[in-house]
C-alpha cells in the first residue's frame, strides 16, 4: 500500500478512439473521458516551486489522449491498464487511479455513462532471470513473460533481449536462451517465489538433476532496489536475495546490462555486501559463452 496522500487529480481527458469488441465501434470510432489520479509526495515541490519536482499534469493528459487515439484495443479494461502504466513510469508517482468513460457504448439500452475504474500501485521492483534449452526454448520463455505478468499482484515493466549461452556446468546439453525481466510487485518474496516455481511446473519443469537441462528457470535475482531500504535480504535455505550467485554469471549479466544499463546489484546476501553496476560486474567476467540470441518480441 502506497504511503502517499498527496494527490493530483486530472478529470475529464477527452479524445475520439477506436477501441470495442464490434467492428464499427473500429471503424466510426467514439468519444472516450478519463480521469486518472496520481498519488506522490508533493511535499517537496511544495517548498521548491519546481515542477521538476512533481508531475505534469500536461504531459499525463498527453499521455492519455496518446492512448486513446493509438491502437485499438478490444476492452475498455485493457485501454485503462496502459494508461495506468503510462503514469506509474514516472518515477514520482506512487500510485495511479484511471476512470474511463464510454458514454456512447453500445449497450442497447437508455444509460448515462459506462466506465470502468482501476488503481494500480507501483510495488516493489524485482528481477527475475529467465532460461530454457529443452524444445522451443523461445516460444517457452515468450510464453513465461507472459505467465509471470499474468500472476496477481505482478506488473512485469519491461524484458531484456534474449541471449543464447553455453550450458556452465552439469551433464552435456544444448545450449540455453536467457532472458531478464524487470518486475514491480505487491507480494512478499516467499509468495512470489511459489509463484515462479508455479508456472516452471506448469511448462514441465523437474529438478532431479542439479544445473541439468530445463524447459523453463526463473530465478529471482534481487527484490527491492539495493540502493534503499526497501531492499530486501535473506539467506535462508529456501530463499536467498539477491541471489548468491547472480553476480557470477554472465548469461544474467549480460541481458540484464542490455535491459537497463545503470542498473545495480549487491553482490552478495548480506548487508555489507558491496553495490556495484551490473555492468561494472560484468566487466570483469568472461562472456565469451554468452551471444546474441533471436529476435523475439514478447507481450504481456
Amino acid at each position: 500500500m502506497s504511503a502517499s496522500r498527496d494527490r493530483i487529480v486530472l478529470e475529464g481527458v477527452e479524445a475520439v478512439g477506436h477501441h470495442g469488441v464490434l467492428a464499427f465501434e473500429k471503424v466510426d470510432g467514439q468519444p472516450f473521458i478519463v480521469d486518472v489520479v496520481l498519488e506522490l509526495d508533493l511535499s517537496r515541490a511544495g517548498r521548491t516551486d519546481a515542477l521538476g519536482d512533481t508531475v505534469s499534469y500536461a504531459e499525463v493528459a498527453g499521455d492519455v489522449v496518446a492512448r486513446i487515439t493509438g491502437p485499438s484495443f478490444d476492452l475498455v479494461e485493457r485501454l485503462a491498464e496502459v494508461i495506468a502504466a503510462d503514469a506509474l513510469a514516472r518515477p514520482l508517482v506512487d500510485a495511479v487511479e484511471v476512470t474511463v468513460h464510454k458514454p456512447q457504448a453500445p449497450v442497447g439500452h437508455p444509460f448515462t455513462d459506462v466506465r470502468v475504474s482501476i488503481r494500480r500501485e507501483r510495488g516493489v521492483p524485482v528481477v527475475i532471470a529467465l532460461g530454457a534449452n529443452l524444445g522451443d526454448a523461445g516460444g517457452v520463455l515468450a510464453q513465461a513473460v507472459a505467465d509471470v505478468a499474468a500472476l496477481p499482484g505482478v506488473r512485469v515493466r519491461a524484458v531484456s533481449p534474449l541471449v543464447e549461452t553455453d550450458p556452465v556446468g552439469g551433464p552435456d546439453q544444448l545450449a540455453y536462451l536467457n532472458a531478464v525481466l524487470a518486475a514491480d510487485v505487491t507480494v512478499g518474496p516467499d509468495e512470489l517465489l511459489r509463484a515462479l516455481h508455479g508456472v516452471e511446473a506448469r511448462h514441465g519443469r523437474t529438478r532431479e538433476i542439479r544445473w541439468g537441462a530445463r524447459t523453463l528457470d526463473l530465478d529471482l535475482l534481487q527484490y527491492g532496489d539495493p540502493s534503499t531500504a526497501r531492499e530486501v535480504i535473506i539467506d535462508e535455505p529456501a530463499l536467498t536475495l539477491p541471489h548468491p550467485r547472480a553476480h557470477e554469471r554472465a548469461f544474467v549479466l549480460v541481458p540484464w546490462s542490455r535491459l537497463a544499463p545503470e542498473a545495480l546489484l549487491r553482490t552478495g546476501p548480506t548487508v555489507d555486501a558491496p553495490i556495484r553496476r551490473v555492468v561494472d560486474v560484468l566487466g570483469e567476467l568472461d562472456a565469451s559463452g554468452v551471444r546474441t540470441g533471436p529476435e523475439w518480441n514478447p507481450t504481456w
